[in-house]
């Protein structure tokens, strides 16, 4: 059985900051279905909500952190799944089990999110950092895909494997090159391009964790 997991407490809001943050999530999604990925900005976000430039700045921090923030908060009902929902995903099946309904689970939801994705990508590196750091430079803590995937890793048998850049690896595979070819390019053209993602996340896993035939 796997191991239990918890991903950290998040530190409070002050009212005002809470209330704020919901009136701008709601504002960005409302705007977002209006006028779409590419026309929403920091300057009409502000505008629509009523609220400072200045309040959505400190709260964003760039036209990418709105996008992050929307994908972050679709992500919430996911990580619950994960957490305490019913196997595989949930606790109480095999590690690999696990891993690949973990990766299944990421494919459809950034199916589901790609344009939001997409555009958290958007100045990313910008102020002279890289990706993974902060725009001051300082580098951000693991993201949840890859602490889960190493705790599940350390319950498989890989001996001599380095967990923490395996982890790191297959994190990878769900998040970057994703983004960048999901639903795009010839190679995936056709009626079902995320069943073909959902089966090379299958085989990749239980080639890495050698499960037998694979």
């Amino acid at each position: 059985m796997s191991t239990p997991m918890t991903w950290g407490t998040p530190q409070p809001e002050r009212a005002d900051a809470a209330r704020n943050r919901q009136v701008l999530l709601a504002t960005a999604r409302d705007l977002l279905a209006e006028v779409g990925a590419d026309c929403l900005t920091m300057d009409l976000l502000a505008e629509r909500s009523g609220l400072g430039k200045g309040t959505v700045f400190r709260r964003f921090g760039s036209r990418a952190g709105i996008f992050q923030a929307l994908l972050d908060d679709s992500e919430r009902e996911l990580q619950q799944r994960v957490l305490s929902g019913p196997p595989p995903l949930g606790p109480g099946a095999p590690p690999v089990d696990r891993i690949i309904a973990y990766g299944t689970a990421r494919v459809r939801f950034l199916a589901d999110h790609h344009a939001v994705a997409r555009a958290t990508l958007d100045g990313r590196g910008a102020g002279g950092g890289r990706a993974g750091e902060g725009r001051s430079g300082e580098r951000r803590r693991p993201p949840l895909t890859e602490i889960h995937l190493r705790v599940l890793l350390r319950e498989v048998d890989l001996p001599g494997a380095d967990v923490e850049v395996l982890a790191g690896q297959l994190a990878y595979a769900l998040d970057g090159p994703l983004l960048f070819q999901l639903f795009a390019g010839p190679e995936l053209e056709g009626p079902e391009p995320t069943a073909r993602f959902e089966a090379g996340w299958r085989d990749l896993v239980e080639r890495v964790c050698g499960v037998p035939g694979a």
